[in-house]
């Protein structure tokens, strides 16, 4: 019977070495998975008023808009925004962010990877405007928190136990007072006014104040804007995985919104 003959003195340093260096690249390998399953994706833009208006022009006018029924009494947005406006949900696709939606975007730091952003949107959104001549006079926005999705839905569940959504479902801007806008707004001139009000996340209301960016396209108002935002201050604890090292507990709230006129 053969006997297996034991390993030169001079090849076992080099099979231990060899052993070392595929447990190191098993275990980069599988961070690498761990990042590129949960975290790895390209954050989307943060929205701007150029691009939210291109998509009106490019989406088909409802069949029973106000610009196709020009003796049903309603006033055309070129003309006057006076009036009650209220969130359209047709206009765009939520798959490529064309819609209307609210969301958040917050700096991270992963292991081994560096700093990159987490981006998050709901395009359950409903709201009003209410507009006299160069008076905003009210906005109130309501965002359903359960909707959330983000740039890698393996996140998603994250999310949704760090805002507890079970007990928190919405959130919510309601302007405070009157607000002097610089121009009424018009066809193809974007106009930027600061909006104060509350916003209410994780059942706690905190002061704010909102830049916003607005413009008429046709018989839709487009509005886009952005709100820095300190989670701490809503009692929200950011989540937490092992290859994240941190996560920053300030951010921003982003919207991109299209407004048309209420029905009489």
């Amino acid at each position: 019977m053969s006997r297996t003959q034991p390993l030169p003195s001079d090849r076992r340093p080099r099979l231990l070495l060899g052993g070392v260096v595929l447990a190191i690249l098993a275990l980069a390998v599988g961070a690498f998975l761990v990042w590129f399953v949960f975290f790895s994706s390209d954050a989307p833009d943060a929205p701007t008023i150029e691009g939210a208006a291109a998509v009106v022009g490019a989406s088909p006018q409802p069949r029973d808009s106000a610009a196709d029924q020009p003796n049903s009494g309603a006033a055309s947005a070129a003309t006057t925004t006076d009036g009650r406006w209220v969130v359209d949900d047709t206009v765009g696709d939520f798959t490529d962010f064309s819609s209307s939606w609210v969301g958040f975007r917050v700096g991270e730091v992963l292991d081994n990877i560096g700093e990159t952003e987490a981006v998050g949107r709901t395009p359950a959104v409903t709201g009003t405007l209410d507009l006299e001549g160069l008076t905003l006079a009210r906005a109130v926005i309501e965002a359903d928190l359960t909707a959330i999705r983000s740039d890698q839905s393996r996140r998603d569940p994250a999310i949704q136990r760090a805002l507890e959504t079970g007990s928190h479902p919405t959130a919510t801007f309601t302007s405070t007072g009157a607000v002097e806008l610089p121009a009424i707004p018009t066809e193809g001139a974007p106009i930027a006014v600061t909006v104060p009000g509350e916003l209410t996340v994780h059942g706690v209301t905190v002061p704010v104040e909102a830049e916003m960016q607005a413009q008429v396209v046709g018989d839709v108002v487009v509005v886009v804007g952005e709100l820095p935002v300190d989670f701490t201050a809503f009692g929200i604890t950011m989540p937490r995985a092992p290859v994240v090292v941190s996560v920053e507990d300030e951010g921003s709230l982003e919207w991109q919104l299209f407004f048309r006129r209420a029905a009489a």
